[in-house]
């Protein structure tokens, strides 16, 4: 083939319209991601740019917005206890699953205010 894939650019969650306070307080506040501009041709259509890692995650505005309750990116951690103990100190609840032990990989889930699932995920000593 002539073309390559290089990664994942950024991501995008949707979230309901006016969704910016509580997305400020959740990605920026609760996580501690940096909140980067959006280019001032896609100003007007809402939402926000977060920086998480190497990668972006961008929260968009979508009309007649649902949840993806199923669906979600996966975010790996370093300490992923201590995320967990910082996210239920401030009433995030953290949903376990041991499905992938086996796998060297520990997990849970949580929801950001718009309903969306989100995994967050630390690999062990036997790394990918």
């Amino acid at each position: 083939m002539s073309f390559d894939f290089v990664g994942v650019d950024h991501i995008q969650l949707a979230a309901y319209e006016g969704c910016e306070p509580e997305a400020r307080l959740f990605f920026g506040e609760l996580l501690g991601w940096v909140e980067i501009p959006k280019p001032d041709n896609l100003r007007h259509r809402g939402g926000l740019w977060f920086q998480c890692g190497a990668h972006q995650v961008h929260i968009g505005v979508q009309k007649d917005f649902v949840p993806a309750t199923k669906a979600h990116p996966a975010f790996e951690v370093r300490n992923l206890d201590d995320l967990r103990r910082h996210l239920k100190e401030r009433n995030v609840q953290a949903v376990d699953d041991d499905a992938r032990e086996d796998e060297n990989v520990r997990r849970f889930y949580a929801y950001d205010p718009f309903g969306n699932r989100l995994e967050f995920l630390e690999w062990g000593s036997n790394e990918r």
